[in-house]
């Protein structure tokens, strides 16, 4: 695999960019079943709400059951399992449902039903590519006064097909001959902005700065941040936004300094069956990524750790979302509302 395809699908193994290793090591992680691709959802190997749907619905294509046979009864037991891998970004049950729909609107079985689902996870693959260019357009308007912008973990090419959600704005700028200077947040307990956010931006020719998260405020108050713009994992319907840890102190910071704060995200990412922000559910994962973070050990063993990975941002402290359909702008449950009556059809 190259430095910037996330995942690609063979015709019996997934494959994926291991994104642990970055940006030491640029290897390819390779899924054959089921339960492989499961634990490099959980491990994080392959991570980023959209790239998280896609990694699932081409995963459903190699299903197999006891006797190795691709079956209607096995696909539908491996979306039930993969929508357990993590429960915040809902882009991954957005595409386990689009596959569930394709088993439960056709006769086929087998590899003819293999053949079908191969058929609609690729769509679902080619669509967020799409997306993300339309976002990077939108999103390239808004910040062609910028200088710098500041980022929070990584919504970039690694956490989707192609360009990114936060990040597709600032490659669609660089693209058309004005290219920002980016902060990435350090973005703990995994460093996704340090290892992942700095990785591509920087193999992409956009000069990028890592800073620690508390550093975030200072950057601002000394006026050298411009907007902040991240990615989100789960939006309600009143436009409040789950996304990585961190990102709700950003947005407050932001407010302070009378900064935009910008959030990008495709539709697939709103969720309208939830009413707001509150009824978000906020994946907790374990210890070690506090206390032991990449085996070194830096919190006492009789100190307890809290790892929660996403935090809510309210839709008040959110200046724009910006979607492949168009942007909300100081986004309320009327506005979303209106976006997708727009658009349906």
């Amino acid at each position: 695999m190259n430095r910037t395809e996330t995942l690609r699908m063979s015709e019996q193994v997934l494959h994926l960019l291991d994104q642990t290793l970055l940006p030491n090591r640029v290897e390819a992680f390779e899924c054959r079943t089921i339960e492989q691709v499961f634990d490099a959802i959980v491990r994080l190997v392959v991570r980023g709400a959209p790239a998280i749907g896609i990694a699932a619905a081409y995963g459903v294509c190699l299903a197999r059951n006891s006797e190795g046979k691709f079956s209607r009864k096995a696909a539908l037991a491996a979306a039930d399992y993969l929508a357990t891998s993590r429960p915040t970004a809902v882009n991954l049950f957005w595409a386990l449902d689009r596959m569930r729909s394709v088993i439960n609107s056709v006769t086929l079985d087998g590899e003819e039903l293999r053949t079908r689902l191969l058929i609609e996870a690729t769509a679902i693959h080619d669509e967020d590519r799409l997306m993300c260019h339309r976002i990077g357009e939108h999103g390239a308007k808004l910040l062609q006064s910028c200088e710098s912008v500041l980022t929070h973990c990584n919504a970039g090419g690694l956490a989707t097909s192609e360009w990114g959600t936060a990040l597709a704005p600032i490659y669609r700028l660089h693209q058309q001959g004005k290219t920002l200077r980016v902060f990435a947040d350090e973005t703990r307990p995994l460093l996704q902005g340090a290892r992942l956010t700095a990785f591509e931006l920087a193999h992409a020719g956009i000069p990028v700065t890592v800073c620690t998260d508390s550093m975030a405020g200072s950057l601002m108050q000394s006026g050298q941040v411009d907007a902040v713009i991240v990615g989100a994992d789960r939006i309600s319907a009143a436009g409040d936004v789950a996304n990585k840890i961190g990102t709700y102190p950003l947005a407050i910071l932001a407010r302070y300094h009378e900064l935009p704060f910008y959030v990008a995200a495709p539709t697939n990412t709103f969720d309208l069956t939830l009413a707001s922000g509150s009824q978000i559910p906020i994946e907790q994962r374990g210890r070690s990524e506090v206390a032991e973070p990449f085996g070194v050990t830096t919190v006492p063993a009789m100190a307890s750790v809290t790892n929660p990975a996403f935090d809510v941002t309210p839709a008040e402290l959110v200046t724009a979302i910006i979607t492949e359909r168009g942007v909300i702008t100081s986004p309320t449950r009327a506005s979303v509302q209106q976006l997708f009556e727009s658009s349906s059809g």
